[in-house]
């Protein structure tokens, strides 16, 4: 079923994403995953090859199990993935990730290595600091210090998106905590590696609508002559996460356009308990100009949208 956004108009155009089909995104290959909780799938693509980085969860969730394992994996159609059989990140040693490994984010370098952005929670569940493994292949990879920490009053900074500005320099945009609720912040830098200075957030919450209390991130596309636009997950007060979109200038210094109504919203949940969201991860372009756009719904389960922008 296809969903349109109502536009944003600015001045005589007018810009808009249409949602032309949606699928579910199923995996296999690894036994341990049956019956697991699966979201933050980060798809990208590798010549003829899809990719993926996906968060793997023990469904319940035990007092002393990770709250995330990241297993990689591949695809020739994008809509299956098989996961390799040993995880790409697991907790530990160290005391920033001993809890879990969380929302991994790639970046693909042009010597073919991999930067991997995650998130890391201590042992007690109570902080989540960014984190960056590096290495030439995602078997290979080498966790580095916390990159980004939230400060005092702050917590749980999560969720990494990093996009290119038009000089070359680097934005990491991320999810904080601050008075209950959860804001998008950004952080530029010379190198995809940091060091990172944060700056003013992006954009804020929207006082009559759907993303009213919590914001997060979401995948950057950029297409050919159009401002660079992120697929966010905004809430209301009792999380009730859906998918929208904001364009910004190709410096990200400023907003260009802002969706009026969600992209995305979750279907009924197959189960009655189950969580009510759905929440971007990662999005590719296709050949024919199409954002191939990833989440998860109700924290479990994976679907692909298939989105074509006009104006």
């Amino acid at each position: 079923m296809a969903r349109c956004l109502s536009p944003w108009r600015k001045g005589p155009s007018v810009v808009a994403y249409v949602v032309e089909a949606l699928d579910d995104v199923s995996v296999g290959g690894v036994p341990v995953v049956d019956g697991m909780d699966l979201m933050s799938p980060f798809v990208w693509a590798d010549g003829g090859t899809l990719r993926i980085l996906l968060r793997v969860v023990p469904n319940p969730l035990g007092p002393h199990d990770p709250t995330g394992l990241v297993y990689a994996g591949a695809s020739r159609d994008g809509l299956h993935f098989d996961l390799d059989s040993r995880p790409a990140l697991t907790p530990g040693p160290d005391a920033a990730d001993a809890g879990g490994c969380e929302d991994p984010t790639v970046v693909q370098r042009a010597d073919g290595s991999y930067a991997v952005y995650f998130t890391g929670v201590d042992a007690a569940r109570a902080q989540g600091s960014m984190l960056v493994a590096e290495g030439p292949t995602l078997t290979t990879l080498t966790k580095r210090a916390v990159v980004l920490q939230a400060p005092p009053g702050e917590g749980n900074i999560k969720e990494a998106t990093l996009a290119q500005a038009r000089d070359g320099t680097w934005r990491l945009f991320y999810e904080y905590a601050r008075e209950n609720a959860s804001r998008i912040g950004v952080a530029g830098s010379h190198a995809d590696c940091g060091p990172w200075t944060s700056v003013n957030d992006p954009f804020d919450v929207r006082d009559d609508s759907w993303d009213n209390w919590h914001l997060s991130t979401g995948p950057i596309v950029q297409l050919p002559g159009r401002d660079p636009v992120m697929f966010y997950n905004g809430a209301t007060a009792d999380a009730r996460w859906r998918i929208g979109w904001v364009a910004f200038d190709r410096d990200f210094e400023r907003v260009t356009a802002r969706g009026i109504e969600p992209l995305i919203m979750p279907p009924p949940p197959r189960d009655r308990a189950a969580t009510d969201i759905a929440f971007a991860a990662s999005a590719i372009v296709a050949q024919d100009g199409r954002i191939h756009l990833y989440y998860s719904l109700e924290d479990r389960r994976l679907a692909r949208a298939i989105v074509r922008c006009y104006d």
